[in-house]
């Protein structure tokens, strides 16, 4: 069930409020059909909301319940999706964060590092060869947010490869990014 708690003077334009409360009643509405992709669609619809409104850290716990129901449907396409989006959420979070006390972060951008390795391992399974290389610079763009630029080069370079029209690689056979530790 979907709960909203807005207050009346909490400074939220009306816009963002229709939103979450039309993203809610779709997750509600998702729940009560019982359909594992239908309802990590409308939890992500729920977490985007959320993220319009900054609330990131509760955007990032429905993308967090979107990726369980994402793996209960076994659909890869809706995995690598929930995945690019807790990366990009994560960023946001994390930047947030640091802003209020800086360091504060950094388990955080350890998630987003997580998310975006298992991205990367799962883009060469998605359903479309174009999607792939959308996947793989989109979270190459996460990781070089968060300062990881030797790790979002790779998967640049994987990328292009894949533009240029080299054939889908074993990803079990490729190299992992690394884990560049915060500095």
């Amino acid at each position: 069930m979907a709960s909203i708690s807005l207050q009346p003077d909490s400074g939220m334009a009306e816009a963002a409020r229709e939103a979450l409360r039309q993203a809610c009643a779709e997750l509600d509405r998702a729940e009560a059909t019982g359909g594992a992709a239908l309802t990590a669609q409308a939890l992500c619809g729920v977490a985007r909301a959320y993220g319009a409104l900054r609330a990131w850290s509760t955007a990032e716990a429905y993308l967090e319940m979107a990726l369980r129901w994402s793996g209960a449907a076994q659909a890869t396409d809706g995995i690598v999706e929930v995945l690019c989006e807790l990366c990009d959420t994560g960023v946001e979070l994390a930047e947030q964060q640091d802003c209020s006390a800086p360091g504060s972060g950094r388990s955080t951008r350890e998630r987003v590092r997580d998310h975006a390795f298992s991205a990367s391992a799962l883009a060469g399974r998605v359903s479309d060869a174009d999607w792939e290389v959308k996947v793989l610079l989109r979270v190459s763009d996460a990781l070089n947010r968060l300062g990881d630029h030797d790790d979002a080069a790779a998967l640049q370079s994987r990328a292009l490869e894949r533009m240029a029209g080299s054939p889908r690689a074993d990803v079990a056979l490729l190299p992992s990014i690394g884990r560049l530790a915060d500095g």
